[in-house]
Parts: C-alpha cells; structure tokens; sequence
C-alpha cells in the first residue's frame, strides 16, 4: 500500500521522523529512512524508528539515554500518525494519515478486474490505517487484505503466499496464473524471491516502484540508486508509476 497506493512522504514517514525526533531531538532525513529500509528487513515503521534509535544512541551516546520500551514508542508514533485519539472515529483523526495523496483512484482496481486479474492487498500497515485507506479513501468493498498482525512481517513470504492461493483458487503451480506483487522496498522483492524458493513451481513476479519521494526532477540520483538497489534485491521490472501495472498485464503471454 504505501509507496504504492497512497504517498506516506508525509504520514508515515513523517511519523517515523517525528517519533525518532520526540526521543533524540534528532530528526532523520528521507535519505537516511532510504538506506535503512534499503538494507530489506525494516519494513514496520516501529521498528525501524527503534533500529534509527538505537543508532543514534551508538553514534551520540551524550544525546540519547535509556532507549523507549517499544509499546510506548507505537503510543507516540500512532498519535503522530492517527492523531490526538487514534482509537477514536476515523473521521475525527486529525494526525498525518490526513496528509496521504491518493497514488491510484478506484478505477484502477475496476480496471484490473477487466482484465481478469484477481487482486489483494499484503501489506505491513496497521489494520486501521489500512481498512481506512481502502474502504473509506478508495470506497473498496471489502477487499481481500492481510495487514499487520494478520501475517509475520514482510519478507517473510506467508502473508503473500496465503494471498496469492486464496486468489488463484487452486493450488501452486506450473500451469497455474502468474502472480505478480508489486512493492516499492527491497523487504517487498525479498518477499517475492522467498515465495518463489518455498514454491518453485509456481510463477512469481516480482514488481517493483520507487517511492513518490524519489520521483522529482532533484532525486534522479537518489532514484536510480534505488532503483538499482531493487534490482540486485530481484526486482523483475521496474515501473515508473503504479498505473503502469495495467499495461505490465496487457504485455503478459
């Protein structure tokens, strides 16, 4: 979802930002989340503001005492993100998941669908986050979804694998459709090479975007690293935008 449906440059990166700022008076920049979530197993966003904690702490012992417990940390990260009551009414969140633009509309997914392709969602988002997204944001009917806590987190492949059988309807194998999960972080390519090992004889299809941080005139460079980071992780094609995946399936034999 995020990368990929919905520009988190502003919520939850944002949110990571202020959580690891609210604890070390430090705020990493956007380059310095790129090269943690470029090392492919930081995908939740508690963790890595812990994992940025706790080398901040190595690298400045002066600035950062004991590090925060962890369920306190997702307390401060979830008011950053969701706002002054995240367990409250969707409509009333008032935090950074109010800044998320839309990177597709509803359309897309009628559009797939066209095309007789089934499709889910896997992703490492928090249930509300997610359901809010999808049903209230993309107004989805009930789609099929395994968030966080529904699944082990990314790469590992479980989530993706129970997806992917619920989808196709029948078991893995040689003369069974493509799947095909589309990821803008090396933990989403990773996650593709491991189903592809637990399952050979299935075809598996690893898309990959860069994120909407990186897609401006000033981030070239910044983009092609990534991108060739995607790549060495086993990303089979690189697209420029989630859009592109409508064509990506027009090109399928």
């Amino acid at each position: 979802m995020d990368g990929v449906i919905r520009d988190v440059g502003a919520s939850y990166r944002r949110a990571l930002q202020s959580t690891v700022e609210h604890y070390s008076g430090w705020r990493p920049e956007a380059a310095c989340i790129d090269a943690l979530k470029g090392e492919g197993c930081w995908n939740n966003d508690w963790d890595a503001s812990l994992e940025l904690l706790r080398r901040r702490q190595a690298s400045h012992p002066s600035a950062l005492g004991t590090l925060p417990e962890r369920d306190a940390l997702i307390d401060v990260f979830s008011r950053f993100y969701f706002g002054s009551d995240p367990e409250g009414d969707p409509s009333a969140w008032d935090g950074y998941i109010c800044d998320e633009p839309l990177l597709v509309s509803d359309t897309f997914f009628t559009a797939l669908s066209g095309k007789d392709v089934a499709w889910g969602f896997v992703s490492g988002a928090e249930p509300p986050s997610a359901r809010f997204l999808l049903s209230t944001r993309l107004t989805l009917s009930d789609p099929p979804l395994i968030a966080m806590g529904d699944a082990p987190d990314k790469p590992d492949p479980t989530g993706l694998l129970t997806l992917a059988n619920a989808l196709l309807n029948q078991p893995f194998s040689a003369t069974a459709p493509p799947v095909a999960y589309l990821g803008d972080t090396v933990a989403d390519v990773e996650t593709v090479v491991r189903a592809r090992a637990q399952h050979p004889e299935q075809r598996f299809v690893s898309l990959a975007v860069v994120p909407p941080h990186l897609q401006t005139p000033q981030q070239v460079a910044a983009r092609d690293q990534y991108e060739h980071q995607l790549m060495k992780a086993g990303a089979d094609v690189i697209l420029s935008c989630t859009q592109e995946v409508l064509g990506w399936v027009d090109q399928l034999d």
